[in-house]
């Protein structure tokens, strides 16, 4: 999309960060935006962000936030940080759109140093993206390339670490998602492609950065509510982000020993170019997310709360957990 110590701050003290209701919690600064003033109920936070019917559109792979209609909220305007990640530094693949853009926006007015990764054509996302993480003094790297080579995945975090200075965090979010109706329809390359997006790369990116990762740093996986309640028409992603919340409750076992937290953000539906470059089909982006408790999809800045909240240092007790943001249908 080297073996460096923590430069950041010293670990606070620990608050007993164990559950769900905490991590989120320990959020509540990010949750003081300017849309939403704090302790207002989630029925009339909920009313501020767009839902179903949505227009009938249809952008070529990999997208654009900037020509969907609505364009979605990353937070562009209204987050808010409180020196969270002061001095970490940051490599988030598919930074350029989504919940990466949205942590990377997060990240750097928590006070990271933020590299992303993405796709070519997805260049004047990735300069917005690259503005805004400036205009919060902080330094961006834009690394485009295509995370299905293992040359490129292992370029990438080099890349990333010569930027930075080091890595501390490590977001794993870049993602492929295709409709199809049936398994007749899902030729061979497709599934090439989503596996080796999704997962391959996954691999790949963390085995390249696990050795410039000290105590205290943080890896942080994209996974999905289709982890564990697959849609029909995306088998193939779906069978992608199993894998990935499995990967990631066993790497957090295995990494545990070194200081390395591992954790996965499971999210719903989210308003995102995966909907419009063929990741549901027309009649069911014109209806996207309407059938969540709250009746709309979410935004991807509702979701950076959580991507701060698992690189902060101060959830050192969690890890090998999956949360989830679904919209009230349950989670992991």
């Amino acid at each position: 999309m080297g073996d460096d110590t923590l430069s950041g701050p010293s670990r606070r003290e620990v608050l007993g960060a164990t559950a769900v209701g905490l991590a989120v919690a320990s959020a509540s600064p990010a949750f003081a935006q300017d849309k939403h003033a704090p302790g207002e109920p989630t029925s009339e936070r909920s009313e501020a962000y767009p839902k179903p019917p949505f227009a009938r559109q249809q952008q070529p792979w990999p997208g654009l936030a900037s020509r969907m209609m609505p364009r979605p909220d990353h937070g562009e305007t209204s987050y808010k940080g409180s020196g969270r990640l002061v001095g970490r530094r940051a490599l988030i693949t598919g930074g350029d759109s989504g919940m990466g853009r949205a942590a990377a926006i997060a990240f750097a007015r928590e006070g990271a140093d933020v590299a992303i990764g993405y796709l070519p054509p997805e260049q004047s996302d990735a300069e917005d993206v690259a503005a805004l993480i400036r205009q919060a003094g902080r330094k961006a790297v834009l690394l485009p390339g295509d995370i299905r080579s293992p040359d490129f995945c292992r370029k990438l975090v080099a890349d990333a670490v010569a930027g930075l200075g080091g890595l501390d965090i490590l977001v794993n979010n870049a993602a492929r998602q295709v409709s199809r109706g049936s398994i007749l329809d899902i030729e061979e390359q497709d599934f090439d492609d989503t596996f080796k997006t999704n997962i391959y790369a996954n691999f790949w990116i963390t085995k390249a950065a696990v050795p410039h990762l000290g105590p205290g740093s943080a890896i942080i996986n994209t996974t999905s509510v289709n982890a564990y309640d697959p849609g029909e028409n995306i088998i193939d992603y779906a069978a992608t982000k199993g894998a990935i919340m499995i990967w990631t409750k066993g790497l957090a076992k295995q990494l545990a020993k070194k200081g390395i937290r591992v954790n996965g953000v499971a999210p719903g539906p989210v308003w995102t170019p995966l909907q419009v470059t063929g990741g549901q089909t027309q009649d069911k982006l014109v209806t996207f997310g309407e059938d969540t408790p709250m009746g709309r999809p979410g935004q991807p800045g509702e979701l950076a709360p959580l991507y701060v909240a698992l690189a902060d240092p101060m959830l050192s007790y969690t890890t090998g957990q999956i949360f989830g943001a679904v919209g009230g249908n349950g989670g992991p």
